[in-house]
């Protein structure tokens, strides 16, 4: 098949998708799509003892889409541009300390939990595995996905100052969970060599490149914005900034994800305000609106369909499962020890630890990362147990989400006999 009959072959089946939630199961679209599609690969799974080419068939098909080509040099520099577009910087300045720990520390202290937790899980389930590749799972499995759940937490009215934590938070830990995950494969292949310093200065150039890259091309677009009163070549300006910046930082050997998001910061607190018309920014925040709530159907409708291409032995189903609570585990403390090194840690909602950790949920950047993985012994066992995972954290976790913050707000509000419950997290830090 063409990439043309491909493409269109997507969007018909996540249409009908989308149709079949809408109708019948009535999740929010990202979610519900996931679940139909689950559903139906499972179903011709079923199938497939009655008539096995059908199955072979649609794996033939699915096999096809490069789901890690797609979402790293397709998907991710769009849907990390439009998320940071719509952040506003005066609200996550009040949760900056908060955002930077959770999306530095955090992660480093995710992917050590991760990493010797699903170690002597594996051998104790008797497969056991190389650390330095469960390190690399804890990398890959630790970034948080900010798009399923900022429409539980809007469903839920929970507080402004949790949904800014989990947008910013996530926003950022994917650029640090890339690197590291990029240099522990290095390190488990061979192909680089320990070393602190090195490790320490490679991260540091992805990082700093990036933040120097993102300010650049943000502040230098503004410039560039401000004598244009255009709105279809402007948004085309902010396409080229979200894709070629994204191939610029690549090329450069910086964070291609963090340099994405700083671009969008600058441009939707920056450039919107000096730099366009009342016109074009209604047009232009539309227009990446509508644009990321398309290329997240896609994306979901993907993560639903991948699973007829995946070899789910039983083993790796027990496996997964063990990973669950170890993951649950990991972020957990991830978000409890950085939470609790802030500096007003006193003021802390009781219950902002346990929603946060529910409320960390993975999607499509974990697989992209696990199908990113080289040839060796394990790897389709770790592509196993990351869709698991990403499947209960997007069926499970995310679903329940809103009940838990509800029945967690009510219970405080009772305790303290308010009429309503105290913020999650104080919004002063």
């Amino acid at each position: 098949m063409s990439i043309f009959q491909i493409t269109g072959a997507l969007f018909t089946i996540v249409a009908l998708f989308g149709v079949i939630n809408y109708r019948f199961i009535k999740l929010p679209d990202t979610l519900g799509i996931t679940a139909v599609g689950l559903v139906v690969c499972l179903g011709i799974s079923a199938l497939g003892f009655y008539y096995p080419p059908l199955p072979a068939a649609a794996r033939k098909i699915i096999v096809q889409v490069d789901f890690a080509d797609i979402v790293f040099h397709g998907l991710l520099s769009l849907l990390l541009f439009a998320g940071a577009l719509h952040v506003d910087l005066s609200k996550m300045r009040t949760q900056r300390r908060a955002v930077l720990m959770l999306a530095t520390v955090g992660v480093l202290i995710s992917i050590a939990v991760v990493g010797f937790g699903f170690y002597y899980a594996a051998q104790w389930l008797g497969h056991p595995v190389s650390l330095l590749w469960c390190l690399a799972f804890g990398a890959l499995i630790s970034p948080t996905d900010p798009i399923a759940v900022l429409s539980v937490l809007k469903r839920a009215a929970a507080p402004e100052s949790l949904e800014t934590k989990i947008t910013g938070e996530s926003l950022f830990n994917d650029g640090t969970a890339v690197v590291a995950f990029v240099t522990l494969v290095g390190l488990a292949t061979g192909a680089n060599e320990f070393s602190g310093s090195a490790i320490a200065l490679d991260l540091l150039r992805e990082v700093v490149g990036a933040l120097g890259l993102g300010v650049v091309l943000g502040f230098g677009a503004s410039l560039l914005l401000r004598g244009i009163d255009s709105y279809p070549v402007e948004i085309l300006i902010t396409l080229a900034l979200a894709t070629g910046g994204y191939s610029l930082a690549e090329a450069l050997h910086v964070s291609a994800p963090l340099a994405v998001v700083i671009i969008g910061l600058v441009i939707g607190n920056h450039g919107a305000l000096t730099s366009m018309s009342e016109k074009t920014r209604e047009h232009l925040f539309n227009f990446w609106d509508l644009l990321d709530e398309l290329l997240n159907l896609v994306l979901f409708g993907l993560i639903g369909l991948e699973i007829i291409a995946l070899s789910l032995h039983i083993q790796i189903v027990w496996l997964g499962l063990a990973a669950i609570p170890v993951v649950l585990l990991a972020r957990g403390v991830s978000v409890a020890i950085p939470l609790l090194a802030l500096q007003n840690f006193r003021r802390l909602n009781p219950h902002s630890t346990l929603v946060l950790t529910w409320g960390g949920l993975r999607g499509g950047i974990s697989i992209a990362l696990a199908l990113s993985l080289p040839e060796f012994h394990g790897r389709e066992m770790f592509i196993g147990v990351t869709y698991l995972v990403v499947v209960f954290s997007l069926l499970v976790q995310a679903t329940t989400l809103g009940r838990l913050i509800r029945r967690l707000n009510f219970s405080t509000a009772r305790a303290t006999q308010l009429p309503a419950a105290r913020p999650l997290v104080d919004a002063k830090e």
